[in-house]
């Protein structure tokens, strides 16, 4: 099985990551992968199930899923406008859902990440090491301790 997680900050450069995860996507789904999770968080979460749903366009068999922490309304309640639009576009789209929690708690993001790598063969992310702090640091920490596959794109930025 080669199940596919993402993991990234939450500020990045959607330009200059649109062309090379759409490429390393192809490249994996093109080597059998066909399941991908997201977190549902801005930034690269978002970029990674949208070019997910695009890619669905050329190979109608893979899937996305959401790994939510919690109700949609509660981890969209500092979002933008636009930034929500999009999160409810993408919840509308995935092939399935599955919620950590009802509400926000103080653990839920940190469920969310190891669940994401709990269902993981590989990890796609883009981790700026220099945030260690980081729950995208948390999360690579998780898939480098699973010992599976990571794919760094920060440094196509």
């Amino acid at each position: 099985m080669n199940n596919v997680s993402f993991t990234g900050h939450r500020e990045i450069d959607a330009d200059a990551l649109r062309e090379p995860l759409y490429a390393t996507l192809e490249g994996l789904i093109e080597k059998g992968s066909d399941m991908f999770f997201a977190g549902g968080a801005a930034g690269f979460d978002t970029l990674a199930a949208l070019t997910v749903l695009d890619l669905k366009a050329l190979y109608p068999w893979i899937s996305l899923v959401l790994v939510l922490p919690c109700s949609p309304e509660e981890q969209t309640r500092s979002f933008t406008r636009e930034l929500r639009d999009t999160y409810f576009d993408i919840l509308h789209s995935a092939d399935s859902v599955e919620y950590i929690s009802d509400h926000f708690t103080k653990e839920c993001m940190k469920q969310r990440n190891q669940r994401l790598i709990d269902h993981a063969d590989i990890c796609v992310c883009c981790y700026d090491e220099r945030r260690l702090a980081s729950g995208t640091g948390q999360t690579v920490r998780m898939a480098e301790k699973k010992r599976i596959r990571i794919i760094n794109l920060f440094e196509t930025t």
